[in-house]
């Protein structure tokens, strides 16, 4: 039993643990700044059940990893009724900060007039594609809110990572390296299928540098929305040694129509894996460009190593 000076005789007394001295000491957490603009998810694409899915599986991931985040989803492609456009989430984040800082100036609270972006926005697509990112760009001038606008998620590690894990679901790559086994559906030769013409096959191209170092395998990029550009792809990896090969969508999965992706593959006689969708990585990496763009980025998140 406790007495008002503490635990009694012969029980244990519980100490604060002592913080981590040294460069292996755990970071403190790290919280949303109060008044900090809002995150908006630019989802591209026809909205429907599985999409809204997806986008707020990545809005969580993002509030987990920032607690106290204003994380929000604006669609290329809303009805502004069941799915919110960009352009009105957009006006809705500037209404209710302006509407915030009257309420605290009516109670009396000494506060400082709201300055600099409502919100940032983050275009949810793994690589470049002009004519959604000028989409994006022209949502958010007609909002008429200041907002600052980031750069997609790739290339980077991460992408890698999360290509790798969507290749060996599909049993079309090991999932370790290191551990002596075989699999007998797995590609010899990936074609990483990417949308938004040549800027985006280039920037899908270092991703699949990263892919290629992992898998030991060649990786080649390629175009879905370019005619012949994933069967010149298919011929150049087979010309090559590669007899058996599969697709990897370097998609988040909303950009495009799903049937693109299997006719593709039938068209060179291989196996697709499936898209990005909810990876983990795209909730980090959006964070990432978030609090980038902000200042306040924490460690940037680092891709698995290559085993």
């Amino acid at each position: 039993m406790s007495s008002p000076t503490g635990p009694a005789s012969g029980l244990p007394v519980r100490m604060p643990r002592p913080r981590q001295p040294g460069r292996h000491r755990r970071p403190e957490p790290l919280a949303a700044p109060e008044g900090a603009p809002a995150l908006v998810l630019a989802v591209p694409g026809t909205p429907g059940i599985a999409t809204r899915s997806l986008a707020d599986e990545v809005v969580s991931i993002a509030r987990s990893e920032l607690p106290g985040l204003d994380a929000r989803i604006g669609y290329l492609d809303g009805d502004d009724a069941e799915f919110p456009t960009l352009q009105a989430v957009l006006t809705h984040a500037a209404e209710e900060r302006t509407a915030r800082y009257a309420q605290a100036k009516a109670a009396g609270l000494d506060v400082k007039e709201p300055d600099g972006p409502v919100a940032v926005v983050v275009p949810l697509l793994a690589g470049p594609d002009s004519a959604l990112l000028r989409r994006v760009r022209q949502a958010v001038m007609e909002s008429r809110v200041a907002a600052d606008l980031t750069d997609v998620l790739g290339p980077h590690p991460l992408l890698a990572e999360a290509l790798h894990v969507r290749l060996s679901e599909s049993g079309l790559a090991r999932a370790d390296r290191a551990r002596l086994f075989t699999v007998a559906t797995a590609a010899d030769g990936i074609i990483l299928a990417s949308v938004g013409g040549d800027e985006a096959v280039q920037a899908a191209g270092i991703t699949g540098m990263l892919l290629a170092a992992r898998l030991a395998v060649p990786v080649m990029a390629a175009a879905l929305d370019q005619d012949g550009s994933i069967a010149s792809v298919a011929e150049q990896l087979r010309s090559s040694g590669s007899q058996q090969l599969a697709l990897a969508p370097y998609l988040i999965g909303p950009e495009i129509d799903p049937g693109l992706i299997e006719e593709a593959a039938r068209e060179v006689g291989c196996s697709a894996a499936e898209a990005l969708g909810p990876y983990p990585a795209i909730g980090k990496l959006a964070l990432a460009k978030y609090t980038t763009a902000l200042g306040i980025a924490p460690p940037q998140p680092q891709g698995a190593p290559v085993r």
